[in-house]
């Protein structure tokens, strides 16, 4: 199987990521433990005091709020990933401090329930009162949990972890079939993914028989038959489910999980669609197979379910190998998770510099991103943009036996040992700008070259230079991932000799051959600007510049009036050049009043719109 290189073997140094992380992990020691665990130690009666304090968290996190605590756990998710990449003293020490507190919670309320909820909610839902959601409140408490003792080596969470169990054992053993499966029609979140996890670490098979119970049939059988289960339900409902799915398979090796998360890949994704940018649904539920046009609106593509779907995809890649789900992540990545956290750049109309999250990515034209505070809202999506921001050295390289797979494109390097030697992989971009200059105070020494005149204006390719330093020599194959949005002919040079070029459209770029140390890879991948039609209109589009959703800048729809039967031919470069960096701005050549395009991601307070309609003047006459 492929598996992934990720934490101490692989060092990012693509600055935007790095950024996002450094922004991430201030926010994560921002927020005092006192407010994190407020609701576990109300719950376990550990609160004195009166009245509540007005800067604690806010917003789902309300004490007054069902589904109050859910936060916690994406916390410990978070720190435990960051430490993984980093092992960041000051996080674990954090998270350490929480596992004490969560600890003597748990003795006191009896040596199981350690929830920031009572108990009560789970026996009110098993008799059918309108609860919000508490089991997928509490399967974040256990991921984060599960992720702290995988990560941290931290035996007291997997202690409380254990001990919950066994409360959800005895309460879930105490319904038949039918009224067990009327409660997973519940959102239960991930816990069919704890169960398997727990299987794996502990081997107990209250684990087993716990994964047997949280088989949701209503949803798997229907999926396994081929049937249409997901038009206009809710999304993040039921990825977190089949992600259990999937993690189950790795567990138990049984194939049914296997064809269950491939059913609904199929049903989510292949036969549905999905927007330019990778994302779907509306107001949280996915749209009608083939038919978004009409699902354009103010609450499109929840972050939840953007950072959940690329969990889905990475899943499917390792267990097939297929480039297609590195495509579909790239596009969320950069469209998605990098387009609704953590956006910084110039202000809009005195508007501020940073935005923290936004839910929703709205498509509507005219729309504006709608951004969080810190301390104010928690709901579901603050808690995946913890986890999504905490470690951005993943999914970048991967290995199987003597391959190893470059399937992301940033500056980074790779440590790792395959047959029998260590071997270290660089990654960067070359931008071919010929200048470090930044601004015009910048005092960096400005050395006349040739590069500034032989790519006078932005390249049409991408150049990423791979740099070889092993032990020995090794015999091993590089396998370079050739994106869908690569326009032309991708090459790639070793020691500045053509070593293979892609013939048709190919999924990965392979090079064998016996490396030596210092061997450099050259991989050149030609990009342009594309029109992005909707499945269910070809003359509604959206404009991408490789993976990059391009979004106009305006107040109000419009309608675009071409000269030209190629909308692309509509767009020309603006202002191409700042210091020394290409950008990616664009804008109209025939409109009047023209539009100003820019990356979605890099789109903070701005009005805008992402699909077009494209007519021909001839036809408005």
């Amino acid at each position: 199987m492929i598996t992934e290189l990720k934490g101490k073997e692989v060092r990012l140094f693509e600055g935007e990521l790095l950024r996002r992380e450094d922004a991430n992990r201030q926010y994560l020691m921002k927020l005092e433990n006192r407010y994190l665990l407020r609701n576990y130690l109300l719950e376990a009666g550990r609160y004195s005091g009166r009245g509540m304090d007005p800067n604690a968290m806010g917003g789902w996190e309300d004490p007054s709020c069902q589904i109050r605590g859910h936060f916690l756990g994406h916390w410990l998710s978070a720190a435990a990933l960051r430490y993984q990449e980093t092992e960041d003293r000051e996080l674990k020490a954090k998270a350490e401090a929480i596992l004490d507190e969560l600890s003597l919670c748990q003795q006191d309320n009896g040596g199981e329930w350690v929830c920031p909820i009572p108990e009560k909610y789970l026996y009110w839902i098993g008799k059918g009162k309108n609860i919000w959601a508490p089991q997928y409140n509490i399967h974040k408490l256990f991921m984060g949990l599960i992720d702290v003792y995988r990560y941290m080596k931290a035996e007291k969470a997997l202690q409380i972890a254990d001990r919950l169990a066994d409360w959800f054992y005895r309460w879930s053993g105490g319904y038949t079939r039918e009224e067990f499966d009327n409660i997973l029609d519940i959102e239960t979140g991930g816990m069919l993914e704890v169960w398997a996890d727990l299987l794996e670490i502990t081997k107990d098979t209250k684990y087993r028989e716990l994964l047997d119970r949280y088989y949701r049939s209503r949803l798997f059988d229907p999926l396994l038959e081929g049937k249409d289960a997901l038009t206009n339900m809710h999304a993040n409902t039921t990825i977190p489910e089949v992600l259990g799915c999937a993690r189950a398979y790795e567990v138990t090796g049984e194939e049914k999980w296997l064809k269950i998360v491939q059913s609904y890949w199929k049903c989510a994704v292949t036969d549905r669609g999905c927007f330019a940018t990778g994302g779907q649904t509306q107001g949280e539920i996915w749209t009608p197979m083939k038919k978004l046009k009409a699902r354009l609106g103010d609450k499109n593509q929840e972050h939840c379910t953007v950072y959940n779907m690329i969990r889905l995809a990475e899943f499917l890649f390792r267990h097939t190998g297929e480039a297609k789900y590195m495509h579909y992540i790239e596009y969320n990545v950069r469209n998605g998770v990098l387009a609704q956290t953590y956006w910084q750049g110039p202000p809009w109309k005195g508007s501020p510099r940073t935005g923290l999250l936004t839910y929703f990515l709205p498509m509507k034209a005219g729309s504006k991103k709608d951004w969080a505070g810190e301390m104010d809202s928690f709901f579901c999506c603050h808690g995946t943009m913890v986890q999504a921001n905490a470690a951005w050295n993943r999914r970048i390289y991967y290995r199987e036996d003597n391959a190893l797979y470059v399937t992301m494109y940033a500056d980074s390097e790779a440590d790792f040992e395959m047959g029998g030697r260590q071997v270290k992989l660089t990654q960067r971009q070359d931008y071919m700008n010929g200048s470090l200059m930044n601004s015009s105070e910048n005092s960096v020494q400005q050395t006349v070259n040739d590069i500034t005149s032989t790519y006078a204006n932005k390249p049409d390719f991408r150049k990423f230079v791979f740099t070889l330093q092993t032990s020995g020599e090794l015999k091993c194959s590089i396998r370079l991932r050739i994106p869908d949005w690569v326009v032309r002919k991708a090459s790639a040079y070793v020691n500045d000799e053509l070593a293979a070029q892609t013939e048709s459209t190919v999924e990965f770029l392979t090079i064998d051959r016996i490396w030596k140390d210092g061997d450099k890879i050259i991989l050149l991948m030609p990009v342009d600007l594309r029109f992005i039609p909707l499945p269910d209109d070809d003359r509604m589009g959206a404009f991408c510049y490789g993976p990059d959703v391009l979004a106009g800048i305006t107040e109000q729809e419009r309608v675009l009036l071409l000269e030209d039967e190629d909308p692309v031919k509509e767009l020309s470069a603006d202002t191409e050049r700042e210091w020394g960096s290409f950008r990616t701005f664009y804008r109209t050549e025939n409109q009047d009043p023209g539009i100003n395009f820019r990356k979605l991601n890099e789109i903070g307070y701005e009005p805008y719109q992402i699909y077009f309609k494209v007519k021909k003047k001839s036809e408005t006459k």
